[in-house]
């Protein structure tokens, strides 16, 4: 049975959790899940590469793969709808860990479309450990071998602990990306109604019921009124720089 290096693996965990508590914006958190990937294939004995898989709305996509062909692998079960990481994303067991001891023995039978086609790229045992628990976004991460029977007991516990780190991330990301649109809707919104109370000599809270009016007449989203206000002036304002060198003629 595979017992981890304790200190190595607690090591790279608090390195995660550190990276995590530095960063700032969603390409460094992007960077550190990456790395966390990284690290559970160089700490897992037997872990040949690893990939994220993330489900929204019925389409998965694969992410932070360590090499091109996991990539491919992880692209080929949302082809297929099927393999351990749709399983772990979609229908995972309690403890939220999918293992396919040997994809050419007798786990061919649970996925037999992606089972023989992942054996032909080399890889003979799969594991993925669920990332996600509620809404319409999951997500997993997939550890591959080139062996079969190396994920034991102990492995899938040293996965499980990667999973919550890279969990924590993505859920970082999402956050932080959620986030941004929210304070680029506001600017956006802010900058319509400066162009309204301008125009119309109006103001902030009137400017505010111009665009939810707007908004309610055409139904179209606050915010696209609100963008389309402020393309439009931009738009003026360059025709009215064009014309003026024409104007003082």
């Amino acid at each position: 049975m595979y017992d981890p290096d304790h200190e190595t693996l607690v090591k790279a965990l608090r390195q995660a959790a550190e990276q995590l508590t530095e960063n700032r914006s969603i390409r460094d958190l992007e960077t550190t899940v990456s790395k966390l990937v990284h690290a559970a294939v160089t700490t897992i004995p037997g872990a040949s590469g690893g990939g994220i898989s993330r489900t929204e709305l019925g389409t998965v996509r694969s992410s932070h793969a360590t090499d091109e062909r996991i990539y491919e692998l992880d692209q080929l079960q949302s082809d297929l709808g099927q393999g351990p990481c749709i399983t772990a994303a979609d229908d995972p067991p309690e403890t939220g860990v999918v293992t396919a001891t040997d994809l050419a023995g007798d786990d061919a039978a649970r996925w037999p479309e992606f089972a023989p086609r992942c054996v032909r790229a080399g890889h003979r045992s799969l594991m993925s450990v669920q990332l996600s628990l509620h809404g319409e976004r999951r997500s997993a991460l997939n550890i591959y071998s080139h062996d079969p029977g190396v994920f034991d007991t102990s492995a899938q516990l040293t996965a499980g602990l990667f999973g919550l780190q890279a969990a924590v991330l993505l859920h970082g990301a999402d956050h932080a990306a959620h986030l941004g649109h929210a304070l680029e809707s506001r600017d956006t919104i802010g900058q319509a109604k400066g162009i309204l109370m301008e125009r119309f000599t109006v103001d902030d809270d009137e400017a505010f019921q111009m665009l939810v009016s707007s908004s309610q007449e055409t139904n179209i989203r606050l915010v696209d009124v609100a963008r389309w206000l402020t393309e439009e002036a931009a738009a003026r304002r360059a025709e009215n720089q064009r014309r003026a060198p024409h104007d003082r003629r």
